[in-house]
């Protein structure tokens, strides 16, 4: 046995210990580390929510503002930033929950349209997405290769596949595409070409069980507290849950190959958002979960339709100090430009979010402390991303936070409820800073946040940011890029891949640096960024491009101009160049 194998074996029988002996949710208890010196570079980046003046003004009902009887109100949901009408213009997905006691009027998932003018229209019911209940995880993509994104949202229910009709309008196809199952409580979920047949088959992460008839009340367990309060109870204490594979048959209907497929293998697992990406480099995308107080899952694909679950032996299961995490959200990004993709992960109060280099053939090495992240412990971080916020070349990373437990502030005001967004700022050199004011109040607002997603809503440049908040209005940051920062942006339609390209890999060069990028089905936390790849250029002019298809076919195109969309099709190469107006 390797040395690897051995600290995963102990690592993962100390965590199976842990788990028995313990309630709630699994935090280090870590405390943050001293904030080097500034370094006084200015940020081109600055944020202000237009949530309102857009038209974003109905709350997203998650259960009560002031107390959580149950787990199940404190999870919150994703929310997603698609084309689903293909004008070009990004529109909205808003999910929501509700009221265990009672059905809340009006609460319900929500579409809007971009008017094209940075104001929105909700046409959820001219659409036909309302719907009332416990909604959870969002993934868009395009499972029929019609040309529309259709979208699978998971529930504390039943789980819903709505069939984009290409005339506004969605159909739930759930019960005819056989995706009707038992009730369950359905978290993450990604559409995912695991057999690289040009078809989108569908994972889904659980969470946990979940009965109210038989969880305890917060206050009816004495182990259900948080430093001295009591509090809803969970995950630890409440039984697992196992991920499932579904394959898509090509006609409309999926089959399910959990078993088969060896993705039955993650049992025991809190599993929450998950993402489909090559991890190991060799053209086949992986799955990896992000799971609350248990080792994060990896899957790693075999090329014959099966997969073996490698978190653990890869190094990307667990803390750097063999600790499991409360896993919430995952960014996948190339933070330090060699052409691979990192995994960064969010985790509970009182621990740092993670950053695991990739190492290249599937290992990773934790460097949270050494990239400057242990600054930073106070708050529950959720949804997050590894993108280019100020278009200088380098990923950044952004995090929305907010409590579980909204009771605890009345007796520990130092804990409060809702709490600010963070962003760390990408040296260069491997390293980040924590910006506190430079970005814009909008940024240092309090909110309580969980899903949040990533794009360009008013097409000028930049990356702009939609956030779900618990029982208040979304908030929608618009990005305000100023300097002389240049950047492109790289939209990808697959012929004989999968319709959305998703799984697809874009390589950058320019200035000597080296960016990797995938499109991908879910991410952040539970949520959908826009499908078009951002790329911040810094100084440079050009970029040239490298696209590694799902299928595995590749392409170059070189001295690609900045300041533009490039719209670029399997075999057909670049069909259309869009110029945008320059960001503010």
């Amino acid at each position: 046995m390797t040395r690897r194998s051995m600290l995963a074996l102990l690592a993962a029988q100390a965590s199976e210990l842990r788990a028995q002996r313990s309630e709630g949710m699994a935090t280090r208890g870590i405390t943050p580390t001293p904030r080097g010196k500034p370094s006084g570079r200015p940020f081109h980046a600055h944020f202000t929510d237009v949530a309102e003046s857009a038209g974003l003004r109905d709350p997203v009902i998650y259960g009560y503002a002031d107390h959580c009887d149950y787990i199940l109100e404190t999870m919150g949901a994703g929310i997603a930033f698609l084309d689903y009408d293909n004008d070009g213009w990004l529109d909205i997905f808003v999910l929501s929950g509700t009221h265990l006691d009672a059905p809340v009027p009006g609460a319900t998932n929500r579409l809007y349209k971009n008017n094209r003018d940075g104001t929105f229209t909700d046409v959820t019911e001219k659409a036909g997405l309302h719907r009332t209940g416990w909604a959870f995880g969002v993934t868009a993509g395009d499972y029929n290769n019609d040309g529309f994104e259709d979208l699978f949202v998971t529930y504390w229910g039943e789980n819903v596949l709505y069939r984009n009709n290409g005339d506004g309008t969605f159909t739930d196809v759930t019960k005819e595409a056989g995706l009707v199952a038992p009730v369950r409580w359905g978290s993450g979920c990604t559409w995912v070409d695991y057999d690289r047949d040009g078809r989108l088959d569908l994972f889904v992460s659980n969470y946990l069980r979940f009965d109210p008839r038989r969880v305890p009340k917060t206050g009816q367990n004495a182990l259900c507290n948080w430093k001295g309060v009591p509090v809803n109870c969970g995950p630890r204490g409440l039984p697992p849950e196992t991920p499932q594979l579904f394959h898509n048959n090509g006609d409309g209907t999926f089959r399910e190959v959990t078993a088969a497929a060896g993705i039955g293998k993650g049992k025991n697992s809190y599993g929450l958002t998950a993402v489909a990406a090559d991890l190991n480099d060799d053209g086949w995308p992986d799955i990896y979960v992000a799971c609350d107080s248990t080792p994060a899952l990896l899957f790693t694909n075999h090329h014959d339709g099966t997969f073996t679950e490698e978190g653990l032996e890869s190094g990307i299961a667990l803390s750097e100090d063999g600790a499991e995490q409360a896993g919430m959200g995952v960014a996948i990004g190339d933070y330090n430009l060699n052409g691979r993709l990192d995994v960064l992960k969010t985790h509970f109060a009182e621990d740092t979010p993670v950053l695991y280099r990739n190492e290249g053939k599937g290992r990773f090495t934790d460097v949270t402390m050494r990239a400057g992240l242990g600054v930073e412990t106070r708050y529950v971080c959720w949804g997050t991303g590894l993108e280019d916020l100020d278009n200088d070349g380098y990923p950044d990373i952004f995090i929305v936070t907010g409590s579980v437990y909204p009771e605890a502030q009345r007796e520990l005001p130092q804990f409060p409820h809702r709490t600010p967004r963070l962003i760390f700022r990408n040296l260069g050199d491997g390293k980040f800073e924590e910006l506190i004011e430079e970005a814009g109040a909008a940024i240092a607002a309090p909110h309580s946040s969980r899903g949040v997603a990533f794009g360009d809503f008013d097409n000028d440049g930049d990356v702009d940011i939609l956030v779900m908040n618990q029982n208040e209005p979304p908030s929608l940051l618009r990005n305000d890029v100023t300097g002389n920062n240049h950047w492109l942006k790289v939209k990808l339609i697959g012929t004989k891949s999968n319709r959305s390209a998703i799984g697809a890999r874009v390589t950058a060069k320019y200035g000597g640096k080296l960016q990797a990028r995938e499109v991908q089905a879910q991410s952040s936390y539970l949520s959908v960024n826009d499908r078009r790849l951002h790329f911040g250029l810094g100084a440079n002019e050009t970029a040239d491009l490298e696209i590694r298809w799902p299928n595995g076919a590749s392409e170059t195109f070189a001295k690609v101009s900045a300041g533009q969309l490039v719209t670029i099709k399997e075999g057909a190469g670049i069909v259309s160049e869009e110029k945008f107006p320059p960001a503010r």
